[in-house]
């Protein structure tokens, strides 16, 4: 199936706004949990405030929605137990590469939505290309230490959990209601809803230094907040517009922006395999959203 060409832009334009509050996230060496709890508390905030002027989801969204903040919960804490074993540039493209190959996995059986040969050998090229950025430059060095596999391991089980809540929003905010205005609702609830539960981690954790931190650094949070909920908005109204394994695939061209990023902004070497990678994750994008060939 072909994804309009507007979805594919907002698509991109959310996969950027997730590589932005990421590389926001990375920059930030006082407290990552305190930053990341006011990120996804701002969307809490903006939650609340879009909620009186929007009508209650249907029933059947409902079941979805506590699915998927469940998912979410469990999404930040492999995220950042990931984090705590290795390198964002190794666990963060592991993860979301693998969530768009395992959405296309079940998009038939589980899902309904039947691929083409060709959209499948897109989602494919896509993802190994997304996994190709996280090796390193100089080749796939050997690690004995078991902190290298823990994060490997890690990095995988939040790729499973990224699937299942797009799996888990797709549903919902299609069932949610019959207009804009119901499918915005559940982005609002899902917002207020998922939104606290990292800052008040990071209170029972530290609550000795979290109103320091939380002083001098909120705005980054907010700032970062802002950026990502309005791109998972965006995310999950696609999610409506098209076929769930395209959504997850084109949003997770955040990788390579983020890569990008970290070679326009901060220096880090791109490298010609990186390179490749980019080429190849256009060629799978052109695929999944091109006419029939295969």
């Amino acid at each position: 199936m072909v994804v309009d060409p507007l979805i594919v832009l907002l698509l991109l334009a959310a996969a950027l706004m997730h590589a932005s509050w990421n590389a926001l996230l990375k920059a930030d060496r006082s407290d990552r949990l305190a930053t990341f709890g006011v990120i996804m508390t701002t969307g809490t905030v903006m939650g609340l405030v879009a909620l009186p002027f929007l009508p209650t989801i249907e029933h059947g969204a409902w079941r979805f929605l506590a699915i998927s903040v469940i998912v979410h919960v469990a999404y930040y804490t492999f995220l950042l137990k990931a984090y705590s074993y290795g390198d964002l540039s190794h666990t963060y493209p592991i993860a979301r590469g693998l969530g768009p190959l395992l959405v296309a996995l079940v998009s038939g059986r589980l899902i309904g939505e039947h691929l083409r040969v060709q959209d499948m050998l897109g989602v494919l090229l896509l993802s190994v290309s997304l996994v190709t950025l996280a090796l390193p430059l100089k080749g796939l060095q050997s690690k004995t230490g078991g902190r290298h596999g823990m994060a490997t391991l890690f990095a995988v089980m939040t790729g499973f959990t990224i699937a299942a809540y797009i799996i888990a929003d797709g549903f919902g905010v299609r069932a949610a209601g019959p207009d804009m205005a119901h499918r915005l609702a559940y982005i609002a609830w899902l917002c207020v809803l998922e939104g606290p539960w990292l800052l008040v981690l990071a209170m029972v954790l530290r609550p000795d230094t979290i109103l320091a931190h939380l002083r001098r650094h909120w705005w980054k949070g907010m700032i970062g907040g802002v950026i990502a909920n309005t791109g998972y908005g965006i995310a999950i109204y696609a999610l409506v517009l098209g076929p769930m394994a395209h959504v997850a695939a084109l949003r997770e061209t955040s990788v390579l922006f983020g890569a990008l990023m970290g070679t326009l902004l901060l220096g880090e070497p791109f490298g010609r395999r990186r390179v490749i990678a980019a080429v190849v994750i256009v060629a799978g994008l052109a695929l999944m959203n091109g006419p029939q060939i295969i």
